[in-house]
Formats: structure tokens, C-alpha cells, sequence
């Protein structure tokens, strides 16, 4: 199926293609050819159709996996939160310098528009797929078409919603210039994406031939973490929070007891026989995420293909070694360098995880933990440089964070030589033999998998009170972790610091964290970045609460026929 969303994304582009030089060419279009394209003409068959809807899994694959190392994705992808900041050589460009951050960042329209995008690309889908001239096989084969498209649109209102609150519904081609733009509440668009899903949640297969396609467990699983986030704002507005949390619990039970998907508790996939590893670590080898290779607990995935990668397909591929992970040659250069898989790869990094997400999260009780083993979350690294003390021996990371004498050294180095995550790096590195360094994993990666959708559960039975529910929940997830504690009601604490937690340990490198911290309402989230921020810009800085970002002032002037109101804390910023 790889090798089919290419080709089908090369023919979809083609049209889409002519569709734009034919509008930029004022000469051609006063001749009014025929064959000028247009919504009601670009597609002529139900084939054509189904490559619009593979372009927006080929836009989402580019969005989450950032081939092209856009500094704006990282910030999507979670950098400036608790988790993550950036190196010593890229404070230049943090996002928790407040000083830098206001409506006018290129973040936030970057961001705003590439959703607005996406949701253009499935008004398209859904409009062209009631054309009179497309004919269909069967019934069936459109509604699974368009619950696709529709898919997409909920996805990218959900976004919206989590990260910019009430947005304008557009759900139909704009075929004029448009000024007038009227912004929804946060709950408006949380309860459009919910009527959307509830709709094609059973047009979706429950399982797929090949990976990469939606199933309905994702459809569940948006709905779960919809209806908490609406559950969430309801709450702040004085609603009926308890009934939406509680239909955040149904639509999860539906994937957690549906049957169809399970945590993957014991070995398994391409490196089962492979004496190191463990449960948790197969989840991340290459030919182990997709549910076709026999991992229960992947929901969706994006498709990353070698082979393609080699022949047409230069995207296909997953940066994260060269953008996460460390530079011990410049942090440590007197005890580790070089590139290689012993020290993580050919890593630069873009984006790098705080004290707290490296080492915050494991203190005491909490150290004992699959996900904080060596295998996963790689600490020992043998020094390679022969004239260091710590040659052929594991390198202590005192000396690594404290070896200097002067502090605004030891910060710096700390800030480039960190745990390597088994999610960022690995031991087998394919392609070397054709030339390719040790920058790209070629695997495929989850955007969505079943431990968020327990998460996500847990976050709404504490809501909903039952906070014996949220411990056992967790527990889930400690147990297959093998961790040597279990939490329980007493820990699981107003400020949902254990949740949070519980994600950082769980889903580092894989939830959108920027999302999570916003929908949480309140000062959770600007709490938690002046508390765990790396550097102390944002310390120093963030001297205003949010738990939205700004609509981009660019959207508010072009929209010049309808005011746009600004959120609240970003006004006059």
C-alpha cells in the first residue's frame, strides 16, 4: 500500500497542478479552453477521488514526521512546553523567550493555516464525490471515501479546537475571495468534529489489508479525546462537563474492550529472538508498528518506505535521528564523538527533552520502569575517545553535566548530551550499505496507539470523580512497563500532574504536547513551563497566563469584513 499512496499522490497532484497554473495564467483563461479545470471537472473518476484524500495522508505524514526540519513543526511536535526546549547552539531560536513570541510568530499562522489546509484538501474530497460524472462500484466503496475525507476534516478541527479554541466552520469549497469569517466557540468546533466523526464511525473497516489507513478504532479514539476536551471547556463555561466526560469513557471502552486492540505485553515482531530488547522496545523496530505486522496496539500509523525513499519518494523517511537526538561530540568531546549508533546517531539536536522529561520523571519510586530502561531510554554510553579516563567505561553524566568549572558551560553541554529514546535511534540503521549515514529511521511511526487511548480514559474518569478508575487505568500501562510501583487514588492529584507524568513517561517523542497542555484549561499549562522549562528565558518572560494561542494577526487583518476576536492574554501583545 506504500508504494500506492505514492503513485496515487503523483496523479492527484498532476490535476492539482494544472488546476493552479490554469488560475495564475490570466491570458489562458480568457480563452476559456476545454480542458480548463475546475472543482466541477478535475476529477472524472471514483479513483481520482481516493488520491485527493491519499494527498492529505501524505500532507499528515510530512506534518508529523518533518522530513524537511521546519522549525515550526517542532513547536507543533511539542518544543517550548515542559517537555521539550532546545540546545545551547539554537537558543537563538527557542520558543520560550516570551520577549519573541506574540500573534505575529510564524509559528502560530504556519501552524493555523497547515490545518486550514488540510480541511480544504476534504471539502474537496466531499464535494467532487457527489459529482454526477463519478461513478462508484458500490455504495460502500464512497462512503469509505468520503468517511476518510471527513476524518481528516474532524482531525484538523480537533487541532484547531485544542490549540486556538473556536475557529471558522468552513465545510464547503471557497470559490471567492471571502472576508467575512466568523469564529465558532471552543465548544462549537469540538461538537462539529464529534457530529462529524459520529457519522462515518461505522462507514471505517475495523481492521485494513494494509496499514496506514483509518480504521474505526480512530474514529473512537477522536471521539474519546473530544468529548474530554469539550468536557473540559464546558466545565470552565458553567455546562454539563459530567455527560461528555462520560461519552469520553464509552468511546474508549470502545476501542480499550472492543477486542480488537491490546497492549503488546510480550515479545514480539522482527527482533523477538534477539536476547535484549523487551515488549516495550519491539513497539519501536522496524517491520513491528503497523497492525498487519502483529502489533495489537497500533490504532494508526504513517507509512515510511525505504525502498520508495530510494526511487521517488525523498519524504519517506524519518528524521529523528539527526534532529532529536544529542551531540555528544561537542557536549562531551572529551570523552564521546563520532555519529554512530554509539551515541545515538547523527544528531544535531533540533529539539532536545527537558531535566524533567529525562530525568524528572524517573526520581525515586519512579525510576524502576521498562520505559527508563537501558534498552529504551539508553543512559550508558562508553567512552570512545582514547585519551579520556572514561575510555572503554561508562561515562558518568556528573561529569557530562557538572565537568566544567563554570556553570553557563555545564548548562550548555547538559543542554546537548542527553538519553537517547529507542523512538529516535537505533542499533541497525538501514540503508548504510547504499551510503545513507545515520540520520533516518525508516520505519513506520504511530500517530495514534492504544496507551494514549487508556490515557485518555483515565484523564476522564478523574474528572468524572472516580479516581480509583484513573489509578487502575494507569496501572494498565505501569504493569505491562513492569514498573515496581502501582499508583493509586491517593496519587493521582488535582493538578493531573500524574497524568501528565504519565504521558511524558509513556508517550515522549509521540504525543503532540502543545495539545494536551492547552486543552487542560487554567494556568496548567504556563505552570508547567516556567517550571520545567530548560533554559530560563521562559522563567522570566511568561509573565501572562494563556492556555490558548493567539489567532495569527495575519488571519485577523485579512479577515477585514468580520472581526476576529483575539484570545485571552495575546491582546495588545
Amino acid at each position: 500500500m506504500k508504494k500506492g499512496f505514492i503513485n496515487s499522490l503523483i496523479g492527484v497532484m498532476s490535476i492539482l497542478l494544472s488546476l493552479v497554473s490554469c488560475e495564475a495564467d490570466k491570458d489562458f483563461l480568457t480563452e476559456k479552453p476545454s480542458t480548463f479545470y475546475t472543482v466541477d471537472n478535475a476529477f472524472s473518476t471514483a479513483a481520482q477521488i481516493d488520491q485527493a484524500v491519499v494527498a492529505i495522508y501524505s500532507q499528515i505524514r510530512d506534518l508529523w514526521a518533518n522530513p524537511g526540519e521546519e522549525g515550526w513543526i517542532f513547536v507543533l511536535r511539542g518544543n517550548g512546553t515542559d517537555m521539550y526546549d532546545v540546545a545551547s547552539i539554537r537558543r537563538g531560536s527557542t520558543f520560550n523567550n516570551y520577549g519573541n513570541i506574540n500573534p505575529d510568530n510564524g509559528v502560530f499562522y504556519n501552524v493555523y493555516s497547515t490545518w486550514y489546509q488540510i480541511i480544504a484538501k476534504a471539502n474537496l474530497a466531499i464535494y467532487s464525490a457527489d459529482l454526477p460524472t463519478i461513478s462508484w462500484s458500490s455504495d460502500d466503496e464512497k462512503a469509505y471515501v468520503v468517511a476518510q475525507a471527513k476524518f481528516f476534516r474532524a482531525f484538523a478541527y480537533l487541532n484547531l479546537g485544542e490549540l486556538f479554541g473556536g475557529v471558522p466552520l468552513v465545510t464547503e469549497i471557497i470559490k471567492e475571495p471571502k472576508y467575512d469569517f466568523k469564529r465558532s466557540s471552543r465548544v462549537e468546533t469540538y461538537q462539529f468534529a464529534i457530529d462529524e466523526l459520529q457519522q462515518i464511525e461505522n462507514d471505517l473497516p475495523e481492521t485494513t489489508a494494509a496499514g496506514g489507513r483509518i480504521v474505526r478504532g480512530a474514529v473512537q479514539h477522536l471521539l474519546a479525546r473530544l468529548y474530554l476536551a469539550k468536557g473540559i471547556q464546558l466545565g470552565v463555561e458553567g455546562g454539563d462537563a459530567p455527560s461528555a466526560f462520560a461519552q469520553a469513557v464509552t468511546f474508549a471502552n470502545k476501542v480499550i474492550d472492543g477486542g480488537t486492540f491490546s497492549l503488546m505485553k510480550e515479545r514480539f515482531g522482527s527482533r523477538q529472538e534477539e536476547a535484549k530488547g523487551n515488549a516495550y522496545w519491539d513497539l519501536f523496530q522496524e517491520n513491528n508498528v503497523n497492525y498487519q505486522d502483529g502489533n495489537r496496539e497500533c490504532i494508526w500509523a504513517l507509512q515510511i518506505d525505504y525502498s520508495a525513499y530510494r526511487a521517488e519518494d525523498g519524504k519517506s523517511k524519518l528524521p529523528y535521528s539527526r534532529t532529536y537526538s544529542p551531540v555528544f561530540r561537542d557536549g562531551a568531546k572529551d570523552h564521546l564523538t563520532g555519529s554512530a549508533e554509539d551515541v545515538g546517531g547523527r544528531g544535531i539536536a533540533q529539539m532536545i527533552p527537558t531535566m524533567y522529561t529525562r530525568d524528572g520523571v524517573y526520581t525515586d519510586k519512579w525510576a524502576n520502569d521498562m520505559r527508563n530502561s537501558d534498552i529504551v531510554f539508553r543512559r550508558i554510553f562508553i567512552g570512545n575517545v582514547p585519551t579520556s579516563p572514561y575510555f572503554g567505561k561508562p561515562v558518568p553524566w556528573e561529569e557530562i553535566y557538572n565537568g566544567s568549572s563554570d556553570a553557563t558551560v555545564n548548562a550548555a553541554n547538559s543542554s546537548l548530551c542527553y538519553p537517547v529514546s529507542c523512538k529516535i535511534a537505533t542499533d541497525k540503521y538501514t540503508g548504510v550499505e547504499d551510503g545513507e549515514n545515520m540520520s533516518n529511521l525508516f520505519r513506520d511511526d504511530y500517530i495514534i496507539r492504544l496507551s494514549e487511548t487508556i490515557l485518555l480514559r483515565a484523564e476522564a474518569k478523574q474528572r468524572l470523580g472516580d479516581k480509583n478508575g484513573a489509578a487502575a487505568d494507569i496501572n494498565l500501562l505501569r504493569a505491562r512497563a513492569k514498573c515496581d510501583y502501582l499508583v493509586t487514588a491517593a496519587d493521582v492529584d488535582d493538578q493531573f500532574n500524574l497524568i501528565l507524568d504519565e504521558r511524558a513517561r509513556e508517550l515522549i517523542y509521540e504525543e503532540s504536547r502543545w495539545n494536551t497542555l492547552l486543552r487542560m484549561s487554567g494556568t496548567i499549562g504556563v505552570d508547567r513551563i516556567r517550571q520545567y522549562a530548560y533554559w530560563p528565558e521562559a522563567k522570566a518572560t511568561l509573565t501572562f497566563n494563556y492556555n490558548l494561542w493567539p489567532i495569527p494577526n495575519t488571519i485577523i487583518d485579512t479577515n477585514k469584513d468580520e472581526a476576529l476576536q483575539q484570545n485571552p492574554g495575546w491582546e495588545n501583545r
